[in-house]
This record gives C-alpha cells, structure tokens and sequence, in this order.
C-alpha cells in the first residue's frame, strides 16, 4: 500500500510522521516518478509479539531476534512513529532527501526502517544506532 492509503496500518501512524511521508511521497513521485510502498507502519501489540515470537525462531534466540525486532513494549512501530518502506528506489531516494522532510533512517542494518526526527531539516538526520539492540529506547 502507499502512504496515501487509508489502511490503519498507514492512518494510525504519527499525524506528523504521515504529513511528513505523504510530502516526500509527493515530491519523489513528481521529481523521479518514485512510488512510497508501505511494507509496515504501525502495528498492534499483538502483531509485534508475533514478528518478534517468529523472529526469536529465525534467529534462534531472543538476544539474536532483537537485532531485528524490537519487542511490543519498546517497538516505535506499535506507537506509530515508525515505518518500513520500499522499494529501494524508495529508500534510496529517502536517503539522499529524508532530512529535508525529517525523515531519517535510524537503524544501519534497516535501510527501509524510517522515523521523524524534525530536527534534521535544519541539522541533518543523526548518527545511526547499527541496530535496534543499541538504542537507548529500547534497551530494557
């Protein structure tokens, strides 16, 4: 789905983080002809502990899983202040021109995983976490 779908996946993001993606959606689209794929927003707690029950048996531990998938109490998709996006020409795009919409990849090993970060308009996005088990917010 795109960022303009009414999908609770894409509705029950951030107010800003959504005004945010639907701008650089727009200008991607008129500049390069590049579409925004939504391949997850916001979720449940539910859905949250399911990815991470089926991520611990992927990976084969919980400590392992975590590089990946945070758990339903700290994840920034299940508050609606994250977003997985594709395709790669998405991304790619989004890395060049995210921090003049505020949008930033986070995560070094998640090219697709992006969150607002107002402050990178005037600042630039900040330094990555290499991944999810290095950010203070969700380290328990």
């Amino acid at each position: 789905m795109t960022v303009f779908s009414d999908d609770p996946t894409v509705t029950h993001l951030d107010p800003d983080l959504l005004a945010a993606l639907r701008r650089a959606a727009t200008d991607a689209a008129d500049q390069r002809g590049i579409q925004f794929v939504v391949n997850s927003g916001w979720r449940s707690a539910a859905d949250q502990a399911e990815l991470l029950d089926d991520a611990i048996k992927k990976y084969g531990s919980k400590a392992a899983a975590e590089k990946w998938v945070a758990t339903p109490d700290t994840s920034e998709h299940v508050k609606g202040e994250a977003v997985d996006l594709g395709p790669m020409k998405a991304t790619d795009w989004l890395a060049q021109h995210g921090d003049a919409y505020g949008l930033c990849q986070i995560y070094a090993n998640e090219s697709w995983h992006y969150e607002l970060r107002p402050s990178a308009v005037k600042h630039g996005c900040p330094a990555m976490y290499a991944d999810p088990t290095q950010d203070p917010r969700i380290q328990q």
